[in-house]
């Protein structure tokens, strides 16, 4: 199960909300996942985000009611971005990465995150 490399990945994509990302911050978020293919996996999400966050920001901002990029919860934003960079750039399935990006919000988010989340996810999606 890949559930601990998305999880590493959304830490990542969390902390550039706030600042760029130093190399070692990568190791440390990236160490404890014991599979080459994990890290991998990771990494390779992470570098996708990066490349492609402006089209992203687009993207959602797009699909946003009622406020902007900048008012939403930063947790809830980095796993729609991680959702979206699977599916767009990797080619995870839909339904896989929605479901992931839904139960990593059980863990680090708010009860409400989850329905925002998949809600945002969807109208992208459409």
């Amino acid at each position: 199960m890949r559930r601990e490399a998305r999880e590493s990945a959304f830490k990542l994509i969390f902390e550039t909300l706030f600042k760029e990302t130093e190399e070692e911050t990568f190791i440390e978020v990236t160490s404890p996942l014991k599979k080459e293919e994990d890290k991998k996996f990771c990494e390779k999400i992470f570098e996708e985000y990066n490349l492609h966050k402006n089209e992203l920001d687009e993207k959602i901002s797009s699909h946003l009611k009622n406020f902007t990029l900048s008012r939403v919860y930063r947790i809830d934003l980095a796993l729609v971005y991680m959702a979206l960079t699977e599916i767009f750039y990797l080619e995870t399935p839909k339904a896989v990465a929605i479901n992931e990006a839904l139960e990593i919000s059980k863990k680090y988010s708010t009860q409400e995150s989850s329905k925002f989340i998949n809600g945002l996810l969807s109208s992208i999606l459409k």
